[in-house]
């Protein structure tokens, strides 16, 4: 997806965006041009306030000059606006290769209104082909990884630069292959009763809109 594509719908899900509202705000390269878009609306005289749900979107947010509070402030938010490694036909989404998921399941899923902004390519008839990131504790983590095995799963545990990557919370991610996800809710079921697991990258049943841009063009799918 070009930088432009990326723009587009970045100012296409800002539109969205009333005056004295409290924004959840994603991550990703894609929720960065919304970032943009919205400091741009800000300086001309937009009153919100943001949420951010990774530590990158809150140091890009402050940079930009963006009003941020947290859920020591207020437990509401009006509109959170985030990308997506993968959506399907039922806008359920897989979430989580930036390594934020769990803060961002919490930030949308307390919003009244959930957009999401993604590129053609992450727009699959079923989820599946993108590892489903779980995030997990890192004591025990072992026996996390063998009962996701038996759940049918491979799990592999997320490294950068070589060490283990540490989510935003002090967790592991198991990048997990599950081959074609059918059950979306029925595998999030499964997983997250498992000891040790804090949370999945299956968003299911959260999204209200989700944005696409292809080639310079707005395509807008709304929950039936």
């Amino acid at each position: 997806m070009s930088d432009q594509d990326k723009r587009v719908a970045a100012e296409a899900a800002v539109k969205y965006v009333k005056n004295g509202m409290t924004l959840g705000l994603g991550s990703g390269s894609t929720v960065n041009w919304m970032l943009q878009c919205l400091s741009e609306r800000i300086n001309e005289g937009l009153q919100v306030r943001g949420i951010p749900s990774s530590k990158k979107t809150e140091k890009l947010a402050r940079e930009l000059g963006i009003p941020l509070v947290d859920f020591s402030t207020t437990t509401h938010i009006d509109l959170a606006i985030d990308g997506a490694d993968e959506i399907d036909g039922a806008l359920n989404l897989v979430k989580g290769g930036g390594g934020s998921l769990v803060r961002e399941k919490v930030v949308d899923a307390c919003a009244d209104e959930l957009i999401i902004i993604a590129d053609s390519s992450k727009v699959v008839s079923q989820l599946g082909t993108f590892p489903l990131p779980v995030e997990v504790l890192p004591f025990g983590y072992e026996v996390t990884m063998k009962n996701i095995e038996r759940l049918g799963g491979i799990p592999v545990l997320r490294r950068k630069d070589k060490e283990v990557f540490v989510s935003d919370n002090g967790n592991y991610i198991l990048d997990c292959q599950f081959g074609k996800i059918e059950d979306a809710l029925g595998l999030h079921g499964k997983l997250i009763q498992l000891v040790g697991v804090v949370e999945t990258g299956i968003f299911a049943g959260m999204v209200e809109k989700v944005i696409v841009a292809r080639n310079g063009q707005i395509e807008l799918t709304e929950r039936g």
